[in-house]
C-alpha cells in the first residue's frame, strides 16, 4: 500500500485533482488487470516506480483484437474509436505530473518513524543538499488512518529534519513525508523504512 509505485499514484492522482477538469481519476490497488500483465511492471520488478494511466473500462471489441469485422461486429482499436478529447486529459495528466515532479526538491531519504509505547509519533528524515535542492522550502507530513488508501491528514512542519505529531499514535496510522518547493510544488510522499524506498 506504500510501496513508491503507490505513493507516486497518489500524487498522480492528486495533481489529476487539482490541475485537469471534469478528470475523475482513481487509484487501483491491484498491480494490473486480473489475469494479465501491465506495461508498468516491468518497471516494478527493477526496482523503479511504475503507474500506469488508462481508462478504466475497457472496450474488448476494440482492445487486444485484430482487425477484422465478423457477423457486423467491427474489432481493433481503429482512429474512429478514438475519444481525442479524453486522450488530450490523459496526456495533460501525464505532462502535469511530470511538470510537477521536475519543479519539486528530490524526494525525502532515509525516512524514519518511531512512537512505540507512546501518545505521539515522530517522524526524521535526512536533510537534502541545499546546493542541488535551492527551491527546498520546508518539508510536509502526511498521515492516514491504517485503513484508508488516500492520504487524510498533512502538516507543514517546515525546513527540519524532524517533527513530532503530538497525541497522534503511531499504531493507529501510516504515515509519511514529502519535500515541499518555495512555490508549492511537492514530492510525492515517502513512507517511512524500506518499503518507501525509491529505485536508484
Amino acid at each position: 500500500m506504500d510501496s513508491p509505485s503507490r505513493n507516486l499514484a497518489r500524487y498522480i492522482d492528486l495533481m489529476a485533482d487539482r490541475y485537469i477538469p471534469n478528470l475523475d481519476s482513481m487509484v487501483v490497488y491491484c498491480l494490473d488487470r486480473f489475469g494479465r500483465g501491465g506495461h508498468h511492471r516491468p518497471f516494478n520488478d527493477l526496482g523503479y516506480p511504475g503507474v500506469r494511466i488508462m481508462e478504466t473500462n475497457e472496450h474488448y471489441d476494440r482492445q487486444h483484437q485484430d482487425l477484422l469485422i465478423e457477423d457486423g461486429v467491427t474489432y481493433g482499436d481503429t482512429i474512429d474509436g478514438v475519444n481525442f478529447e479524453y486522450a488530450a486529459k490523459l496526456t495533460a495528466l501525464n505532462a502535469v505530473s511530470l511538470a510537477g515532479m521536475a519543479w519539486e526538491p528530490s524526494l525525502p531519504a532515509m525516512v524514519t518513524i518511531k512512537g512505540a509505547v507512546q501518545p505521539s509519533t515522530t517522524l526524521s528524515w535526512a536533510a537534502l543538499d541545499k546546493s542541488q535542492n535551492k527551491q527546498l522550502a520546508e518539508y510536509k507530513i502526511y498521515w492516514r488512518y491504517t485503513d484508508a488508501p488516500q492520504w487524510q491528514y498533512s502538516k507543514f512542519v517546515g525546513d527540519v529534519t524532524q517533527y513530532t505529531l503530538e497525541n497522534v499514535v503511531i499504531d493507529n496510522y501510516f504515515f509519511g513525508v514529502a519535500s515541499v518547493s518555495k512555490e508549492g510544488y511537492e514530492s510525492p510522499v515517502v513512507f517511512p523504512g524500506t518499503a518507501g524506498s525509491f529505485g536508484e
